[in-house]
């Protein structure tokens, strides 16, 4: 049986405090600061006899573990968001949202938002997440729009909401201008949702973490870099197994980005995943063969390369990680909530856009026993990753604007 540590049993008296005061409250906690116990012991202190936790697919044997393993009565129903308009029963006194940053998006509101506010809306909840608002501070309206004990109710949707926390500008594109709405209003934000805010640190945890990020560059085939050079000359590239098309800004910057890391999307009446080089698997293979690593990739293509680089030596079953020598292999998107601490190092083969995921992913190996943390960047030479990772690292994100720039298009 496990027992709460001391700042547990403090911040989940105090989400108690602000459930009772508010109905809904907000535990941002930091990767690995051990969130899922608090806001159970939460629901326990809030008297809840039935809770629904909504989180990813992955997340769950954690949660039902801890559920289990703290000894926990309550009745619990743990269901991922992607199964949620399976549930039958959504009478609950309390639900938790994990990952609630998965509700963030805007202007306008996800189905999946949309849905958890048809369905819980008058419920007592809980939002946590390590990555509240990373990008945006205009990712908070939507998190508490699913509730109707929202700080922000009074305002119907995002638009008014905007008008009194959003400096709107103006993004000029080829053939027109958008309206975006990322400069929110941090410090007049931040005043509203103190009272609701719970924060865990890893260092409430007991965390003293070094975390060391190393960049490694393999050559670029010249094939590959050839490729590139076509396709941003060109737009298209026309091959025996059909053609790369790169003529929208988001092809292709998605289509460069395919290509430095081996493989692409051919189109020939039919879409088709075709690998063009393993260089940066091989080099990976060969740069770790002694050692038990997590390997990030990206694209679902890439999952493929490392397969038939590293055969039986690799696994993509957690158990099957943390109980044998075999390395693992993980998509960047779906590591929230998993514990990757068994790993020797963590190894991107590829990653993507986003700062908040690669915050999130790049924390996964935290355990309390743990001093340091050794992660690894595989760059293309003059490709780029490099400079993807200049931008999140920053919590940034990487996006058409900055590949233009960077690619002097």
């Amino acid at each position: 049986m496990y027992k709460l540590k001391e700042h547990q049993i403090e911040k989940s008296k105090e989400l108690n405090e602000i459930l009772l005061d508010y109905k809904i409250a907000y535990l941002a906690g930091e990767v690995r600061s051990q969130k899922t116990g608090t806001a159970l012991e939460a629901a326990r202190l809030y008297g809840a006899s039935k809770v629904i936790v909504i989180t990813k697919k992955k997340a769950i044997p954690s949660i039902l573990s801890d559920y289990k393993n703290f000894g926990f009565d309550y009745e619990i129903v743990v269901i991922n968001y992607e199964s949620l308009h399976k549930l039958e029963d959504y009478n609950c006194d309390l639900v938790i949202y994990d990952e609630s940053h998965s509700l963030s998006g805007f202007p306008k509101p996800s189905v999946r938002t949309k849905l958890c506010k048809k369905l819980f809306f008058n419920t007592p909840c809980i939002l946590m997440t390590g990555t509240s608002a990373v990008e945006s501070y205009s990712q908070y309206y939507h998190q508490f729009f699913v509730s109707a004990y929202s700080p922000f109710r009074e305002y119907k949707n995002f638009y008014k909401w905007a008008k009194d926390f959003v400096e709107v500008w103006e993004r000029k594109l080829p053939t027109h201008s958008v309206r975006v709405y990322d400069r929110a209003n941090v410090a007049k934000i931040d005043k509203i949702l103190k009272p609701y805010m719970v924060v865990m640190t890893q260092q409430d945890a007991g965390f003293e973490v070094k975390i060391n990020e190393h960049y490694l560059t393999v050559e670029t085939p010249p094939p590959i870099k050839g490729l590139v050079k076509r396709l941003l000359k060109d737009r298209v590239v026309k091959g025996s197994a059909g053609y790369i098309f790169g003529d929208t800004p988001a092809k292709l910057q998605s289509k460069v980005h395919q290509i430095y890391n081996g493989h692409c999307i051919i189109e020939d009446g039919e879409t088709s995943n075709v690998i063009l080089d393993t260089y940066k698997v091989d080099f990976i293979r060969e740069r770790f063969k002694d050692d038990k690593i997590v390997i990030m990739y990206y694209y679902q293509n890439e999952l493929k390369m490392i397969e038939s680089v590293f055969g039986e030596a690799l696994t993509t079953d957690i158990d099957e990680f943390n109980t044998t020598d075999k390395s693992f292999a993980i998509q960047q998107s779906s590591s929230e909530g998993m514990n990757l601490s068994k790993a020797k190092y963590l190894v991107y083969l590829n990653l993507g856009f986003s700062g908040k995921n690669y915050i999130q992913s790049r924390d996964r190996m935290t355990v309390q026993s743990r001093k340091e943390n050794n992660i690894y960047f595989i760059c293309e030479s003059d490709g780029i990753t490099e400079k993807i990772l200049e931008s999140v690292t920053k919590k940034k994100n990487f996006n058409s604007r900055l590949f233009k720039q960077n690619f002097e298009l």
